[in-house]
């Protein structure tokens, strides 16, 4: 969905690679279970493959959404008169936020899987949390929808 002044809504799915480990590991449990024959054959590839899916779908399930004056990120739901200003982060710079510039106290929706990002400071007192880190392949259209709502 394109943002708009109102709301922006990103999920940040796992890539079709992820899917296909997840396929590996449906073979993986069946080879497992060959040695007991056919029908445990099928139940080592079925669990396995459930099992993998789940976890893939889990992981590649997080959302990011800017509505109702709000930013929900994952499980987080901050209001946005409680943010400052944004940082669109190129693949490098999201990168050295990543790792070296990274602060433990930070809220951070990382993805592996999605090299941009956006750094966004959080400016209520009463929050010990600095900055808001979140993967996302539309920064600068995140940034835009938030800057939307706290002007509008």
């Amino acid at each position: 969905m394109e943002p708009s002044a109102a709301s922006y809504d990103e999920r940040l799915t796992a890539p079709p690679s992820w899917w296909a480990v997840a396929a590996l590991v449906a073979v993986a449990g069946g080879l497992i279970t060959l040695p007991l024959g056919p029908l445990p054959l099928l139940g080592g590839v079925i669990g396995a493959g459930a099992l993998a899916a789940a976890g893939v779908s889990s992981y590649g399930s997080a959302r990011i959404r800017v509505v109702a004056g709000s930013l929900v990120a994952g499980d987080a739901r901050i209001p946005v008169s409680a943010l400052g200003e944004a940082e669109v982060l190129d693949a490098e710079e999201a990168r050295a936020w990543r790792l070296h510039k990274a602060d433990p106290r930070a809220f951070m929706l990382l993805r592996s899987y999605v090299p941009t990002a956006l750094r966004v400071e959080v400016t209520d007192p009463e929050d010990p949390t600095p900055y808001v880190y979140l993967s996302t392949r539309n920064p600068q259209g995140l940034a835009t929808a938030l800057n939307a709502v706290r002007t509008g």
